[in-house]
């Protein structure tokens, strides 16, 4: 009995040594010595610094994933304003307004007017464009209140082919005229016939990523087009201001129509029509990312204009499943499965995207900022001068960026245009009217700076 006692105690002893050690070496143990309360807190330094370490990683990682989206948003945007400035510079159709046509929105254009005239003739026509485009996204917000998605898919679809056959096929045609290219009728009917149907699938079903990217670019340059060829000279500067006062009012006021349409679609965990927004990040379908209640403000995207916080690359899976797998509960023993981690995400968030579903982690930026880019710049190179292009090409890329950092520090919608226009209208002007004369007095006195 001794015997059995003695093992029994020394078991006991052994046990209780073995603990001792683990918790002297596991620095996440929450053991407290009494004889020492001072060394039973050291092991909460480690830990502190390992969240701190855990969290500047994430940091660094969420920054240079915010740094690879804003590029892929630049790439579209210059080529978008790229093939607006060759096709200005190379076919003159597009230029040229000597057969008066005009679009139907801007009645007033009277030729050789004088200042006066052109000034309240370029407000009336800008009011008059700005209160159709207002009505418009107005019907389309009731459309979508209210359900009508057969209506607002066929209104969509109908646009696209009218950009993708009717209006491919003038600019084709002044294309093959200004390189004095032959081309038969029947190859034309071909060629248009894959072009416009690869489209139409690409735009509004299933298509390739940067399949669907090129379709939206091309059609935003064809928007473009149109818009410089029958909008009057002064109109056009004209609706670039007013439309970029306008884009600020309906994306941030709590009444403005863009606002209501991103809400209606957050609420209803939706996704907004492909045909209207440019994702540097999605593969079939623009997907709504779900607001973080976390977060003091919204992260939604936007329909028509830019894109929200979340978008840039960092949406509500992502996060829980960066949160769960570099910092995860000290006091929790388990690990947990990625399946796991999507399941609670779910539970706390909403719906998230299946496995095999793409993710939309993208910068989001409506086909309305690419057509009013291309505009500007379209309407700097027409006018011949390189250096007004150059510098509204330059200012339009500077004003997306600091709408970029604006979105960083405030992580909700915000409206693209208006310091992008800001800067560009600056920037022509000062070019046109200051730069440009100053450097022909110069070059005609043969006076080397």
């Amino acid at each position: 009995m001794n015997s059995s006692n003695e093992s029994v105690t020394e078991r006991r002893s052994l046990l209780e040594n073995q603990q001792r050690m683990s918790e002297s070496a596991d620095p996440n143990s929450t053991g407290v010595n009494p004889a020492n309360p001072e060394a039973s807190a050291r092991p909460q330094q480690p830990r502190q610094r390992q969240r701190q370490q855990t969290d500047s990683e994430t940091e660094e990682e969420e920054l240079r994933y915010g740094a690879s989206t804003v590029i892929s948003l630049f790439i579209p945007v210059t080529l978008c304003m790229v093939v607006v400035v060759a096709t200005i510079s190379s076919v003159s159709y597009y230029t040229d307004q000597s057969g008066g046509q005009y679009l139907v929105y801007t009645p007033f254009h009277t030729e050789n007017a004088g200042t006066a005239q052109v000034v309240w003739e370029s407000v009336a026509n800008s009011l008059i464009m700005i209160g159709v485009i207002v009505a418009m996204t107005i019907f389309l917000v009731v459309l979508y209140k209210y359900r009508c998605y057969k209506f607002i898919h066929g209104w969509l679809i109908l646009s696209s082919f009218l950009l993708l056959f009717l209006f491919a096929y003038l600019y084709l045609v002044e294309v093959l005229r200004a390189y004095n290219a032959a081309m038969d009728f029947i190859t034309l009917a071909i060629v248009l016939w894959n072009f416009g149907v690869v489209g139409m699938i690409c735009i509004h079903w299933k298509g390739p990523l940067l399949l669907q990217q090129a379709y939206l670019i091309v059609v935003s340059a064809l928007m473009a087009l149109v818009f410089i060829k029958y909008l009057p000279e002064w109109t056009a500067w004209v609706i670039l201001a007013f439309i970029s006062i306008y884009d600020l009012i309906a994306v941030l006021c709590p009444a403005g129509p863009l606002r209501m349409l991103v809400e209606l679609a957050q609420e209803r965990n939706e996704p907004l029509f492909p045909a209207l927004i440019y994702s540097s990040g999605m593969m079939w379908t623009v997907g709504m990312a779900q607001e973080d209640p976390n977060q003091r403000g919204r992260t939604t995207s936007d329909a028509t204009e830019t894109t929200d916080a979340s978008a840039a690359g960092f949406d509500v899976a992502w996060r829980q499943d960066r949160e769960n797998e570099v910092s995860p509960n000290p006091d929790q023993v388990e690990i947990r499965t990625s399946n796991e981690t999507r399941e609670q995400a779910r539970a706390e968030h909403g719906p998230l995207p299946e496995a095999s579903e793409p993710e939309d982690k993208g910068v989001k930026l409506g086909l309305g900022d690419f057509i009013f880019y291309s505009v500007l710049v379209g309407k700097a190179s027409a006018s011949g001068d390189w250096n007004t292009t150059i510098a509204c090409f330059v200012a339009v890329l500077i004003g997306l960026s600091l709408t970029l950092i604006l979105l960083a520090i405030y992580r909700k919608a915000l409206p693209a245009l208006p310091i992008s226009i800001t800067f560009g209208l600056i920037f022509y002007f000062s070019t046109d009217y200051v730069v440009r004369p100053f450097m022909d007095s110069v070059n005609s006195e043969q006076i080397y700076l």
